[in-house]
């Protein structure tokens, strides 16, 4: 099974869905340049945003720590800890703040 993302409007393969552990993320290089950070929760579910923290702008979402708040699945920046709604994108800790969200669907191999 893989995980594809949708790309503008078509459908991108960025992993095997067995590379995925729930609760860890995943980086995927994007053919446009960009990164994507992808997750599962503990019941499967796939999730995929932008990889570049705008706080920073370093690349490390995907190596964030996974949680939830009030049933709402985020990330947690490794750097200054903001976090992300990974459904939504929108930042928890201060809402004029968002990182793009990407669709995803689980393909059979």
């Amino acid at each position: 099974m893989t995980l594809q993302l949708r790309i503008e409007d078509s459908w991108f393969t960025a992993c095997e869905l067995s590379a995925l552990t729930p609760g860890r993320g995943v980086a995927a290089l994007l053919p446009d340049g960009r990164q994507a950070a992808l997750f599962t929760d503990r019941a499967g579910r796939p999730y995929a945003i932008d990889n570049r923290d705008p706080f920073s702008g370093a690349q490390v979402l995907s190596r964030g720590l996974t949680g939830s708040a009030n049933g709402r699945p985020f990330v947690a920046s490794p750097l200054l800890k903001q976090r992300f709604d990974l459904e939504t994108g929108h930042c928890l800790d201060d809402e004029s703040v968002m990182v793009q969200t990407f669709d995803v669907r689980v393909q059979a191999s």
